[in-house]
C-alpha cells in the first residue's frame, strides 16, 4: 500500500493518494490518532488531504473488511531561514548565494521577489542557490520553501551595474599617488578600483563619484575599471601614466 507524498509540514493540508486493493468505501483514513479527510475513494487508491501532526506517524485505513497494515508518513517542521550571503548583487543575477538557517535539507524553491530558483542543498543548515535575475534594481523578499513550508523573508538587494563617465585628472606620474576623482553612476557599492589591472586604493563619495589613487604605473595608457556589488565597468584607456622628465 503505497503512500505518495509520504512526508508533508507539521501545518498539514497536504494532498496525498494511497494506493492498493480492497481500497473501495473506506470509513476512515488515520495519520497516528488524527483522522484524514478523503476527497476520492477508489478500489485501489484514496486521496486524502492530512490533518496536522509531528514526527513519524503510522497511517493506514479502515473499511468494512478491517483495518489495512500501517505505512510510514514523516511530518517536517517549518524551514527558518537565518542569513543570506552576500545579500546584494547584479540586477542581471548569475551570482551564487549562500543560505543558512534550519530546517533546509527538503528545499525545493528559493524565490527572490517574483523569481525562483532551484537550490542546491548542501546540508540541512545551508543552502546555495543562482540568484535569478530581477526586473529592476531595489531590494526583494527571499523565500525557501521546504516539504515543511515556506520561511520568513530575508533581503536580498539586486544593484544596477555600474557605469563611468570620466576620470579628473586624466593622467599622472608613473610613480603613483595622483588623486584621481572617478565620476559615473552606480558607484555607491564599489568593492575595488584597478589602473591597468593594478589594485588602487579607493574612497566611495557618492553614488555618482569616488576617489581613487593611482598606484605606480608603466607611461601609457590604461583601463580604469571599477568593480560594484552590481557588476564592472570600464573605461578604456581612460589614465594615462607620464614619465617625469630627466636631465
Amino acid at each position: 500500500m503505497p503512500i505518495s507524498p509520504n512526508q508533508g509540514s507539521t501545518s498539514g493540508g497536504t494532498t496525498i493518494t494511497i494506493t492498493g486493493v480492497n481500497l473501495a468505501g473506506a470509513t476512515a483514513v488515520r495519520f497516528g490518532s488524527r483522522t484524514a479527510t478523503i476527497t476520492s475513494n477508489t478500489p485501489t487508491s484514496i486521496t486524502v488531504i492530512n490533518p496536522a501532526g509531528c514526527g513519524v506517524v503510522d497511517v493506514n485505513v479502515t473499511t468494512a473488511g478491517g483495518t489495512s497494515n500501517s505505512l510510514s508518513f514523516f511530518y517536517i517542521s517549518p524551514p527558518i531561514a537565518v542569513s543570506l550571503s552576500p545579500d546584494a548583487g547584479p540586477t542581471t543575477g548569475t551570482n551564487t548565494v549562500t543560505i543558512n538557517g534550519y530546517g533546509l535539507s527538503t528545499a525545493t524553491t528559493v524565490s527572490f521577489g517574483s523569481n525562483s530558483a532551484t537550490p542546491t542543498v548542501v546540508s540541512d543548515s545551508q543552502l546555495s542557490v543562482v540568484v535569478p535575475g530581477g526586473s529592476s534594481s531595489g531590494s526583494v523578499d527571499v523565500t525557501v520553501t521546504t516539504t515543511g513550508g515556506t520561511t520568513a523573508p530575508l533581503t536580498y538587494a539586486y544593484i544596477d551595474a555600474p557605469t563611468l563617465v570620466s576620470l579628473a585628472p586624466s593622467s599622472g606620474s608613473t610613480s603613483g599617488g595622483t588623486s584621481v576623482t572617478v565620476n559615473g553612476t552606480g558607484l555607491a557599492s564599489t568593492t575595488g578600483v584597478t589602473f591597468g589591472g593594478i589594485t588602487a586604493s579607493f574612497g566611495v563619495l557618492n553614488g555618482s563619484m569616488l576617489v581613487a589613487i593611482a598606484p605606480p604605473g608603466t607611461a601609457g595608457s590604461v583601463d580604469v575599471v571599477v568593480t560594484t556589488e552590481g557588476g564592472s565597468a570600464t573605461l578604456s584607456n581612460g589614465f594615462t601614466y607620464v614619465s617625469g622628465p630627466g636631465i
